[in-house]
């Protein structure tokens, strides 16, 4: 009597979490808006003070992440748009809007990614898929691209929060609750998006379907 052979087990399902991180540049990316805010209130509301602090604590990740094998031109986009919120609060006189390209740029980021959405370019497939190097093969997977259309909601939930919170205090002048709300909303937020977009990305996928890697290749795209 012969033993059958053992079928080998089915390769896990990539983990979203895996693949996207960020944890630390969010972490980073939240550093200069709290130095802008203390130096704010130690210095008696002096928004050049808050500025100065800002733009050198930018500085100084900046050369941490350098030091650590990150990216320059990510380095440089973080530290224009610290000193570029440091410019229209010092031309504004205005401490709340050191906070306004962050406000902008999230409005601007929940109307792409919803725009994305209905476009059938989910904006969380196009990622995954580049960090893949799959490119645009995922869309010929009629699952995958569902699956990555409903969990891309859950990133424009993400920045209609920020929207909203960071509008609100933003209108009524509120310097010190934006800073807060700053650090709370990068990577808290980003963490829990990230969880409840790849349970709803993996929810969304077929219980036979091989995962995120392993996009099923069929004839023609079928996402037209």
């Amino acid at each position: 009597m012969t033993d059958s052979p053992v079928p080998e087990p089915a390769p896990a399902r990539e983990s979203l979490a895996t693949l996207l991180g960020g944890r630390g540049g969010a972490v980073d990316a939240s550093l200069p808006p709290a130095a802008f805010v203390v130096g704010w209130l130690v210095a008696d509301s002096s928004i050049a003070w808050g500025a100065a602090a800002a733009i050198a604590v930018s500085i100084v990740v900046g050369a941490v992440r350098l030091s650590r094998g990150g990216k320059a031109r990510a380095v440089v986009v973080s530290l224009t748009a610290v000193i570029a919120g440091a410019l229209i609060a010092l031309y504004t006189g205005r401490a709340e809007d050191f906070f306004l390209i962050q406000l902008l740029s999230n409005v601007a980021s929940a109307l792409v990614w919803s725009a994305s959405i209905v476009l059938r370019w989910p904006l969380l497939g196009v990622v995954v898929g580049t960090l893949l190097g799959q490119r645009t093969r995922w869309r010929r997977d009629p699952a995958l691209l569902r699956a990555y259309s409903r969990a891309s909601w859950i990133w424009v939930l993400q920045y209609t929060i920020r929207v909203i919170v960071f509008g609100l205090l933003w209108w009524s002048g509120a310097v010190v609750a934006l800073g807060v709300a700053r650090t709370v909303l990068s990577w808290p937020l980003v963490a829990l998006t990230i969880a409840v977009s790849g349970w709803v990305l993996h929810k969304s996928l077929p219980q036979e379907h091989p995962g995120l890697r392993l996009a099923a290749e069929s004839k023609g795209d079928g996402a037209r």
